[in-house]
This record gives C-alpha cells, structure tokens and sequence, in this order.
C-alpha cells in the first residue's frame, strides 16, 4: 500500500498539479509494480482541498472533510490517467458512491482486481469525515492484507505535533504500539 498525500502530486508548486512530479512518481510505481507486487494507492486531497483547514475558517466541518474527499477522487483520476498513459491498468475505487467516475469501493472486488494485476487507487478517504487519508490508507492495508505500507509525504516521519506549526515538532526515529497508546491515551494528539 502506497499512501501518497496531494502535496506530493503539487510537488514544488504546492497547490493543484505538478505533472512532471506525478510523472516521476508513476514512473517510480511502474518499477514497484515491475517486480511482480500487488500495488494499492490511497491519495490524499492535501494540494486543492483540506477539510480540517476549511473548518478552522467557518465551514461546517463534516462539509469541510467531504470537500476534501472529493479533492482525493480528483487527484485520484488525474494519477490514474498518468498511470495508463504508461500502460499500467488501474482501478479508482471511492468510500462514496459516484459510479460515473469510479467503481463504489468494495472489499472483495478490490482484492480481484489486486489478483488481476490492476493496480487499485482508493479515493475518498474512509468517507466519513473526522478521519484522515492516513488512516484510510492503514485501514485500506488492512482489508486488502498489504504487507507493507509506504507514506510518500512531505513529514519525514512520526512527530511530536505538526510540523507546519510547530516549529520544535519532534521527529520520532521508533515508536512502539504501547508508547504511542501511553503518549496518546484520548487518541485526540
């Protein structure tokens, strides 16, 4: 499972599209996929529409967070077109229904498509908001039994507290199951 975040498709720019970025990144993909693996993708929303951002300044919130799950079905499409143009079949799977664009995720059929050789790209999030791509991609990992999960981000790692506004945010080199429940009891860090 690859988990990568809409700032990584704005590369440099920071919002909307960096083409030649998500080129190199379906380049970098194609390899993976050239070694025989099973490859799932969950794209986040993070270069045109952040729901939690959006809240902060007046939205309702859980409007805010569909808003950015409908930022992921569209970075979701934009990757899937570069990922055919180079010959890789592929499938945009979504937590909301939406059949015009793209297959309403269900589990078992991800999972055909994943033994079919198709690469699975999962858009919307968990569709419900309050939950994080990051956590549709864990959870994604889970269903479809991935052995390992890739975060392609801009944050290096597990930090103390959000790097974009703290400024002595923590990088964490390991963090054990038990001492991120300790630091984190309410689960609300």
């Amino acid at each position: 499972m690859l988990k990568i975040s809409g700032e990584a498709l704005a590369g440099d720019r920071g919002l909307g599209f960096d083409f030649s970025t998500i080129d190199r990144i379906a380049d970098e993909i194609q390899t993976v996929k050239s070694t025989g693996a099973s490859l799932g993708l969950v794209i986040g929303g993070g270069n045109s529409v952040r729901g939690s951002q959006l809240s902060k300044l007046g939205l309702d919130r859980v409007s805010a967070d569909y808003m950015g799950m409908l930022g992921t079905v569209i970075n979701a499409l934009a990757v899937q077109d570069v990922l055919e143009r180079k010959g890789m079949a592929t499938r945009v799977m979504t937590a909301i229904r939406m059949e015009e664009l793209a297959e309403p995720y269900i589990r078992r059929r991800a999972l055909s498509h994943l033994e079919k050789g198709l690469i699975v790209i999962f858009a919307a999030g968990t569709g419900n908001p309050y939950f994080s791509t990051d956590t549709a991609a864990a959870w994604r990992a889970i269903q479809i039994k991935a052995q390992v999960i890739i975060k392609a981000t801009r944050v290096g790692g597990v930090c103390s507290a959000d790097t974009q506004q703290d400024a002595h945010a923590k990088l964490y080199r390991g963090a054990s199951y038990r001492a991120v429940v300790v630091a984190c009891p309410t689960g609300r860090e």
